[in-house]
């Protein structure tokens, strides 16, 4: 089983089109793939709910069942359990990019689990530090077949 670390901008992406390769990969990888994220990706998702509807063409209620949905498909991790020493690592990786992905960035770090991003400048600038513990959709779908 593949383990992997889920930033906001994919659980967005799956949330925003359940139909797509990134929904299919998020909401049917039964027994193949598991995947973690932070409790911040929870306030993340509190935050843009109204923004992630009106996009969606969601009601409240469409909404909250495939919320519902995507927690039970992803592990969460608190924060807190994380030694501080994994906060510093990522630090130095996202400090110029985007600090408030240094959550995911310390989880992949801690558990040392590939991190899944669409966010294009995150990943070439986090490779460009030497980071290489990322994952695309596309290396996923291609570790499926």
């Amino acid at each position: 089983m593949m383990k992997i670390i889920v930033d906001s901008n994919i659980v967005f992406s799956a949330l925003l089109n359940p139909q797509s390769n990134i929904g299919d990969i998020i909401f049917n990888s039964e027994g193949d793939l598991s995947f973690y994220t932070c409790e911040y990706l929870r306030e993340e998702i509190r935050a843009h709910k109204d923004k992630l509807c009106k996009r969606a063409h969601y009601t409240d209620k469409e909404f909250d069942e495939l919320e519902y949905l995507l927690y039970s498909k992803i592990t969460f991790f608190s924060e807190s359990t994380i030694p501080f020493e994994f906060w510093q690592k990522a630090a130095g990786f996202v400090r110029d990019i985007d600090m408030n992905d240094i959550s995911f960035v310390t989880l992949s770090l801690f558990l040392n689990l590939k991190l899944w991003t669409g966010d294009k400048t995150l990943m070439k600038g986090l490779q460009q530090r030497g980071f290489e513990n990322i994952i695309t959709a596309q290396e996923i779908l291609d570790s499926r077949i």
